[in-house]
């Protein structure tokens, strides 16, 4: 059976993955900071709002006004899909760990569901496993997280931090077991000039071929474009 895909709106990450990510999938972002992860997220989504499909963006760092600030830098603009009810805005407080999992469990798949949601996408999941000091509790949260989502039918992005000392590592080193698919953005310095180079690379993406390759990318006035056809210096 044909896997339907969800075209990402980063036109040479979809070649990378032959089309799209296969629907109902979670894919992880992860990278370190100023890479580009969560102008990833807000490009997925819009180019679900450009096909028609009601989005979702749960953030755990910052508020709708600076989200909407963010995505206008690009051209983006989200005001208009919110007040349309096209795209749905859930603000999570990190700083109050129980009541953020009671909401998730209790609020977001009823949420995610009554919106119709066809994608979503959570930034980031670092900040709520942070909530947790126990590894056993972070595994069964963000098991239970996945779940709930995939229970949806909606097809999800999440964000993390890579470890400092291991950037093919999320932080706590546990997403990437739990999402069908993880998307890895480094910042790589060239040893010669000391030119900062983007690039990206597919490391899973469970049930369908995709390119292996690295790839360089950017992050433009009009969002991320990745070079396909390009190889890394």
């Amino acid at each position: 059976m044909a896997v339907g895909r969800v075209r990402t709106g980063i036109d040479g990450l979809d070649e990378m993955l032959q089309g799209g990510l296969p629907e109902n999938h979670i894919v992880l972002v992860m990278g370190s900071f100023g890479t580009g992860k969560t102008t990833v997220g807000l490009q997925f989504l819009i180019e679900g709002l450009k096909a028609g499909d009601p989005c979702i963006f749960i953030s755990l760092e910052e508020d709708k006004d600076s989200i909407t600030k963010n995505a206008a830098a690009f051209g983006w603009n989200l005001s208009e899909a919110i007040e349309k009810k096209q795209l749905g805005l859930f603000k999570l407080e990190p700083s109050d760990a129980k009541t953020t999992i009671t909401r998730i469990k209790s609020e977001l798949p009823k949420f995610v569901k009554s919106f119709g949601a066809k994608r979503v996408v959570l930034d980031s999941v670092s900040l709520l496993n942070m909530m947790f000091s126990d590894d056993n509790e972070r595994r069964s949260n963000l098991f239970n997280l996945c779940q709930l989502l995939r229970s949806t039918g909606a097809t999800t992005l999440l964000t993390a931090e890579v470890k400092d000392d291991n950037p093919r590592s999320s932080r706590d080193g546990l997403a990437e077991y739990t999402a069908d698919g993880v998307l890895l953005l480094q910042s790589e310095e060239n040893k010669e000039g000391g030119e900062v180079q983007l690039t990206i690379r597919i490391l899973k993406m469970r049930r369908t071929a995709h390119s292996r390759r690295v790839k360089p990318y950017s992050i433009t006035d009009k969002g991320i474009v990745v070079h396909a056809g390009a190889d890394v210096f």
